[in-house]
This record gives C-alpha cells, structure tokens and sequence, in this order.
C-alpha cells in the first residue's frame, strides 16, 4: 500500500471518529482543500450547498465539509472520493486532465470567450446530453452533481505588465494542456504549480505571476504578495467538479439523491451570482489601503498566440480524443472558439 494511500485511509478513520455519535443520520463526509476561512465564493457556496442539502432533507441526510486539506489535499481529493475516505469533494480537473480528458475540456481550450454561467451551462447540458462523459467519471466510482466554473481569468503580478513586451521572460504559474503553451506563444516561462502553492511562489519570487480570477486571489491571498492584477482576457477559465462517490449516492434514499443532484444545478447559479458580488466588492477595496492596481491588457497579442502551433495543437488533442469517443467533436469545438 502506497504512502499516499496509508495517508488517506488514516485521514478516512479520523474523519469517521469524528463523526461518531451522528447515528441515525446519514452524514456524507465531504472533502475540499479550501479553507473555510477563505470566505471567497467557493467556501461560502460550499457551505450553502451543504446547508440546504440538510435543510432539504428535514436534517434526515446531510454534508459533514472537512476544510483545508485535513483529509485530502488538492491532488489527492479524486483518490479520496474513488476510494470512499470521501463520500463526495472537490475535484480541481485541470490538474487530472490526463485523467478525465473529456471533462476536462476547458484545459484543453484556454482562452475561450464564454462568462462563467455560460460554460457551467454547457458543461451540464454536454454532461446530460452525452453519456461518455459519465461513463469517464465511472472510471473512478465517481459522479459529478455539481459545476464550478471559475471567473473570468486575468493574472496577478509582482511587477507592472501593460504590454505584450511586459511579458516575455516572465514566470507565470500554469496547468492544463492549453494554457502553458499560450504563455509560451507570449514569450513567458510557463511553471507547473497548484494555487495553494503560488502565495509562496509569488513571495519568494520563484513565480512572476499567477493566473486568477479576483475572488480566488483574495481567497487564497495572493492580494498581499502581488499588487498588480493584469486584466489578460483568458475568459472564465475551468474549475471545480462537486463529486461524489457512486456507492456512497446509491446509499442516498430516492428523496435524497434527487434534492441532491438539484441542488448541484442550483449550484451554479449560486456560485456565480456570490461570484459577482463579491468581484464588485473585492475591486473597490483594492482601489484603497489595499492597493492592488488593475491593468487593462491588449487583447490582439492574446489572439495571436492563441493562433500559435502549440494552442491550437491542444485543441486538436482534445478534439482527437472526443472523436474517439463518439463525440462530435469539431461541432462542439465551435463553442470555445476565440473572439479577438
């Protein structure tokens, strides 16, 4: 048995003394690597999610969240949630591209043009309409009920960047399929790192700048290490899938499993509207004490690069793997396509 793997089953005895003396309930042990503490949209949606869900149920069945990593952390959740230490979490699929290639798909297209609401649609609407990409998440004794597609992307810098020139050479935090080699295309040094990780990338210098969103960039208070935010139009960038253990669900009595599949759509909404206001709020603050600037940046050196061999050589990996599918593939495509 791997390290890892004694780790996890360690973690999973923990969280269930912890919920010893809840019997008569059914409590499902949800595993997420953010802080409560964050209070950014993730944490404060989770916690909604969790709270309606018992709610719903007259308090019958409800969400146990373990906060901050305590039993798996941001790359071990899927192994978790597989593996029933778990009974649902938070799946950050850019990092498990190779893993779930249709699901991920987003990595596979970044930039793309689409606000959050708008992708988290399509991502549903594929999810019902296709059933190859239930049957990827099956794989690993895994659903997903919920989407959270992150918000319209920028990066966050140690240094002022206004112009494509800016960029080159810098050292940008990256993931996914796409999206490295967009930084590349723009002359910067793409750095495989997980956002948990970038606060001490960007003080120690080891990164220049890091792809996030506003709320996440206070969530994960990047704010304090990095003062300038670089509007780069990446588009709502991908994101979290709300998952769950496939026996843990079949446990769920019918009542149960539908308030919660619902809810995991109502999710979306939630999440994004939190989104937006707190976007509102974030940025007025940094216009004060907090002193973070926001740069506009051009989008026709975006558009360029995106146009480059290495971009448009992601798609098509995408693309190839989805045909071989069964999925039509190009005509979906179409979807993320680039507007300069």
């Amino acid at each position: 048995m791997s390290e890892k793997t004694l780790r996890l089953a360690a973690a999973g005895a923990l969280a269930g003394l912890m919920l010893a003396g809840s019997a008569g309930a059914e409590t499902l042990k949800y595993v997420t690597f953010k802080p409560k503490s964050a209070n950014d949209a993730h944490s404060v949606t989770l916690q909604w999610f969790a709270d309606e869900f018992e709610k719903r149920t007259g308090g019958k069945d409800k969400l146990e969240i373990f906060w901050g990593g305590s039993v798996a952390n941001v790359r071990e959740v899927p192994d978790a949630v597989e593996s029933g230490v778990g009974d649902g979490g938070d799946v950050v699929i850019p990092y498990f591209q190779d893993q779930f290639p249709l699901n991920a798909v987003v990595t596979f297209f970044s930039p793309q043009p689409n606000n959050e609401i708008e992708l988290g649609q399509k991502l549903i609407q594929w999810y019902d309409q296709y059933p190859q990409f239930d049957a990827e998440m099956a794989k690993y004794n895994m659903m997903i009920v919920g989407w959270r597609p992150l918000e319209d992307y920028g990066i966050i810098c140690t240094k002022p960047v206004k112009t494509a020139e800016d960029l080159k050479g810098l050292r940008i935090r990256s993931y996914g399929h796409a999206l490295p080699r967009l930084f590349e295309a723009l002359g910067a040094t793409p750095v495989s790192m997980a956002s948990p990780e970038a606060y001490e990338g960007l003080e120690r210098k080891v990164i220049d700048c890091s792809p996030t969103g506003v709320t996440l960039a206070r969530g994960w208070r990047y704010e304090e290490v990095a003062k300038h935010y670089v509007k780069l139009p990446l588009g709502a960038n991908w994101g979290h899938f709300l998952v769950f253990n496939r026996e843990s669900f079949a446990k769920l009595n019918p009542a149960s499993q539908a308030i919660l599949k619902g809810l995991g759509r109502e999710y979306l909404v939630e999440y994004t509207n939190t989104l937006a206001r707190q976007t509102i709020e974030i940025q007025e603050e940094w216009k004060g004490a907090i002193g973070v600037d926001i740069s506009p940046f051009p989008t026709a050196p975006v558009a360029k690069a995106t146009a480059s061999e290495g971009v448009q050589a992601a798609r098509m990996e995408w693309i190839e793997r989805a045909k071989a599918a069964g999925l039509p593939a190009e005509e979906m495509a179409k979807f993320f396509a680039f507007q300069d």
